[in-house]
């Protein structure tokens, strides 16, 4: 048995409405969700799945955080910023590229990763 890729990963929230925006935010588009008798979202990210379920659990810290890979970090930054969702952008991490670290509408980290050319 072999593991051929993630296919989605999934997100606690304490809002679903307000994450749906903030992904959106991110290109993320909203998919189809069978009614699984709780708040939930599932999001489009390129070829993978982010799922939003209602939580009232407070958020993990930065060591569980996820990561969305971004063409032009700077662009994606300054896009954000104008919506106010401040980034802290990271030094060039050699063979991991560019950083920048976000928080969720729930306080959820999210890494936005430029690779290396």
């Amino acid at each position: 048995m072999n593991v051929v890729g993630v296919h989605h990963v999934s997100i606690g929230v304490q809002d679903v409405d307000a994450a749906v925006e903030f992904y959106a935010l991110l290109g993320l588009s909203q998919l189809p969700r069978p009614d699984f008798g709780f708040p939930g979202a599932w999001l489009q990210a390129g070829t993978q799945q982010v799922h939003l379920l209602q939580t009232s659990t407070v958020a993990p810290g930065a060591e569980n955080h996820y990561a969305f890979q971004v063409e032009d970090l700077g662009a994606c930054v300054a896009h954000l910023a104008e919506h106010g969702v401040p980034a802290r952008i990271s030094t060039t991490v050699t063979g991991a590229g560019r950083q920048a670290f976000i928080k969720d509408p729930s306080g959820n980290v999210v890494e936005l990763n430029q690779p290396d050319a």
